[in-house]
């Protein structure tokens, strides 16, 4: 059974029609484990980085600011790396962004399922904290979504409901009607506010299964209304 927001009454709810999806760790492989292994191989603690944004006010703040485009990735990176340092930590020639990046790879079964959904007519959004300058490069975000919502460039992150509005009116869609898939619950519990459901993604044949059962060829015809 796969886990929403509100519970077993939501999974019973009608299927959306339109559907929001996180990039990193639904798109791609788990940032949560990308942070584990980066974290184990520089400090030998697999919970340093979540530690460090979690517990360090200065890379909490340095990460606001990038995720809202207000820091370059070249300022940010000295940043985090110097507070690494000061907790005793050096990420090496790699360091923070490329580091992390490295660890990350295309989840082939969902972007398949996004090429689907799209071929039946399903509108999609991608709705991402953008870490990195290039965190997009060699994916073709067009192919992917009719619109992408990155936190960098609209100045705001999740779970701050704003990112989810943008991304609805730019399908033209009411949020009652969407879903937004996402690896961290804080995330769905941001778009719930705005009447959004959520699927919370661990697995993807499970994610897959379930985007299959609301948006069945039969059921997907003729929904596209796209508002660019």
């Amino acid at each position: 059974m796969f886990r929403t927001v509100e519970g077993d009454a939501m999974a019973h709810a009608p299927a959306p029609r339109a559907v929001l999806t996180d990039f990193g760790g639904v798109l791609t492989t788990s940032v949560i484990d990308a942070f584990r292994a980066f974290s184990q191989e520089i400090s030998g603690d697999p919970g340093f980085a979540t530690g460090l944004f979690r517990d360090d006010d200065e890379a909490a703040r340095l990460l606001v600011e990038h995720e809202c485009g207000r820091m370059a990735e070249r300022e940010f990176e000295a940043g985090i790396v110097a507070r690494m340092r000061h907790h005793g930590v050096d990420p090496g020639a790699q360091g923070f962004v490329r580091g992390l990046q490295s660890r990350l790879r295309p989840d082939t079964a969902m972007l398949d399922a996004m090429r689907g959904l799209r071929a039946r007519g399903v509108p999609v959004a991608i709705v991402s904290n953008s870490l990195g300058d290039d965190c997009y490069r060699g994916y073709d975000l067009a192919e992917l979504a009719d619109v992408v919502v990155a936190s960098g460039e609209v100045g705001v992150r999740k779970p701050a409901r704003r990112m989810y509005t943008i991304a609805c009116e730019r399908l033209g869609v009411a949020p009652e009607d969407t879903v937004m898939i996402d690896d961290l619950q804080q995330n769905l519990d941001g778009a719930a506010r705005l009447g959004i459901r959520g699927l919370l993604h661990s697995d993807g044949a499970e994610t897959v299964r379930v985007l299959d059962g609301w948006f069945s060829p039969a059921q997907s015809r003729g929904l596209r209304q796209v508002t660019l």
